[in-house]
């Protein structure tokens, strides 16, 4: 596979950015922070993909990093590749809410899914560790002379023991026994029993919680209560109001002077028979008769009175002196007087009988109007009372008994009221006493769910440990297979490494001194690895161990390996683009001039060098070596 050109919508500070390269060499040059290695990195994420870290991993992945300067709403680009003669577009935004990844097949006009399968294909079965690894070279990272030599003598053993160049098999043992060693200090070797034990306990409590008097019927008692209450509220309001009514009633009662219904009737008798006599008075004192007699005897006693006087008077001068001579005239007269003088004490008698009986008459009549009087007050009192009105009459009479009547009623009515105030403070009691059995009611289900909240809790808390212990156990199990797998990755790894190091070592050292050799322009033949994974460069003459080599000789060692790596796990004839990312900072001249000319030999795919200086452009065209200049 090879790059054809790119296109850079927006990523890290490209926005609008178009770039071509030649399906041979190309040198791409740009001085430092010109964007060399942004535009490097564009083509490894369209080749593998742009992915966001998770929280605070996220503050400095490359995602961060290369978010576009001038508009984050565009992020990403396209890149067209040539593969077997076919040309594809891929095509990425690396948006974390747009991200999409398009491959469009550009000969034959159709888009392509792209399939884990089908990327395979594309990239020759590379992976982007691989990749890392092989193909994209940058400059060696140690600092230090011995630092170069540990870091370049872990890429030979690596690669000499497990073909791959990120694996160290002698880190990958030691560290997965370490790993068994933490596993095994993780077990808990005391779970299995404690989670038997917890379960006989579990079974216990729900078997103790299972009992009726755990049932909460705490609900059922409060309801009940709330219910009596309302029910007592009730009744003690229609007491209270009741005996407002009783009240009312009986301070009605005590203003008419009444105690009870035999009161009434009493009084209402009494007021009877007073106007009865009433009547019976006005009869007697309205007769004509009554108040002229007493006039009529008394004016017979003044004529009887007046009658014995003239008599009297008469007989006086009649009697009075006596003649002499006249006997016969004498008893006569002796005769008359008597007669008038009997006459005359007739007269007196009557007189006196009459002015007696006169008397006694107006007496009695006298009497009969005090009485009447009385009476006439009593009953004008008695109405005025009850009725608001003095005037005596059969009306008032008859309004009088229906006030009465209304008494009587408001009287039994009260009698009524009162049973029924006995009644309602006999039903309060009840009720009262209900309220408390259910007060006792109540605390007793509280109790009883404290106590089953606590044992609930404790199950809960019984639970828990066993869902805890649950982990452990399956922790333990998986510990257990990891401790397995341990083993089994060890063993495989050392008979692996034994086998890669009798087959693909061979073909690495091969490969790698081959390239060695040209790279170095022939100071060195080839490259060897002992039993102890002890690395030495050889001579015509002698063996130089690793150690001993210059720091520029080390980086040539270490590009010759990455070049045979790329080689060797990546299909013949199917070679993607090499790439140098400013890989030759720690060459002189001579060897700078040497590794060009090898290099173009020594890689038959696509190779892109990216570089802040002029020197390789100017070495290349002062040798004749064709390649593709892109300037930044």
């Amino acid at each position: 596979m090879r790059i054809l050109d790119l296109h850079i919508d927006g990523f890290g500070k490209f926005h609008d950015l178009s770039v071509s390269f030649d399906q041979d060499l190309n040198v791409v040059y740009g001085k430092n922070e010109a964007g060399k290695s942004t535009l490097h990195t564009f083509i490894r994420c369209m080749l593998f993909g742009l992915e966001r870290g998770r929280g605070r991993a996220a503050r400095g992945d490359l995602y961060s990093k290369y978010e576009p300067w001038q508009n984050k709403a565009v992020y990403g680009g396209r890149m067209r590749v040539e593969k077997d003669g076919v040309i594809y577009r891929l095509e990425r935004n690396f948006q974390k809410d747009q991200k999409s990844f398009v491959i469009v097949n550009e000969t034959a006009g159709k888009e392509v899914e792209p399939t884990r399968g089908f990327l395979d294909f594309l990239l020759g079965g590379l992976t982007e560790t691989a990749y890392n690894n092989t193909i994209s070279i940058g400059q060696l990272k140690c600092v230090t002379e011995g630092g170069m030599v540990t870091e370049l003598r872990n890429y030979i053993a690596n690669m000499n023991t497990t073909g791959n160049l990120s694996l160290n098999i002698t880190k990958a043992t030691s560290y997965l026994k370490n790993r068994r060693k933490e596993f095994e200090r993780q077990l808990t070797p005391e779970a299995a029993r404690t989670y038997t034990a917890l379960l006989t306990e579990i079974k216990n409590i729900e078997k103790e919680i299972s009992a009726p008097e755990y049932e909460n019927q705490l609900q059922t008692y409060q309801n009940l209560r709330s219910q009596v209450k309302n029910q007592l509220s009730e009744k003690q309001t229609e007491r209270e109001t009741l005996l407002q009514k009783i009240a009312k009633g009986r301070q009605a009662l005590d203003g008419a002077q009444f105690t009870d219904e035999a009161s009434i009737h009493a009084y209402q008798e009494n007021a009877r028979n007073t106007y009865a006599h009433y009547k019976e008075v006005a009869d007697a004192t309205s007769r004509k008769g009554r108040a002229i007699l007493p006039v009529v005897i008394l004016v017979l006693a003044v004529f009887c009175a007046l009658g014995a006087g003239a008599l009297g008077f008469l007989s006086s001068q009649t009697l009075d002196p006596v003649v002499p001579g006249t006997g016969a005239l004498i008893s006569v007269s002796t005769g008359v007087a008597r007669y008038t003088v009997g006459l005359i004490c007739g007269l007196s008698a009557a007189a006196v009988f009459f002015f007696a009986a006169g008397l006694i008459f107006f007496m009695k009549n006298r009497s009969l109007k005090q009485e009447f009087s009385m009476t006439e007050k009593l009953l004008q009192e008695i109405f005025s009372r009850h009725l608001g009105d003095s005037s005596i009459s059969e009306e008032a009479m008859t309004a009088f008994e229906s006030r009465m009547e209304e008494f009587v009623r408001l009287s039994q009515v009260l009698e009524r009221s009162e049973q029924s105030v006995k009644e309602q403070a006999s039903e309060i009691t009840a009720l009262q006493e209900k309220e408390t059995n259910c007060d006792d009611a109540i605390s007793r289900q509280q109790k009883a769910q404290w106590e089953l909240e606590k044992k609930l809790d404790h199950l809960a808390h019984c639970k828990d440990q066993t869902e805890s212990l649950k982990q452990v156990l399956a922790e333990n199990d998986h510990i257990r297979e990891e401790i397995t797998a341990i083993d089994l990755a060890l063993e495989t790894m050392t008979e692996l490494s034994g086998t890669i190091r009798d087959s693909f070592g061979l073909y690495l050292n091969k490969t790698a001194s081959d390239l060695i050799s040209g790279i170095t322009g022939g100071i060195y033949d080839s490259m060897s690895v002992d039993e102890n994974l002890n690395v030495f460069m050889n001579t015509r003459t002698r063996l130089v161990p690793v150690e001993q080599v210059s720091s520029g000789t080390m980086d040539q060692i270490y590009l010759a390996l990455r070049l045979a790596a790329a080689k060797l796990i990546q299909p013949e004839g199917d070679y993607m683009p090499l790439i140098f990312d400013d890989s030759f900072v720690l060459y002189d001249e001579d060897r700078l001039h040497t590794a060009l000319k090898w290099l173009k030999k020594a890689y038959p795919g696509q190779i892109i060098i990216f570089t802040c200086h002029q020197r390789e452009a100017q070495m290349m065209t002062a040798d004749q070596i064709a390649y593709h200049l892109v300037t930044m």
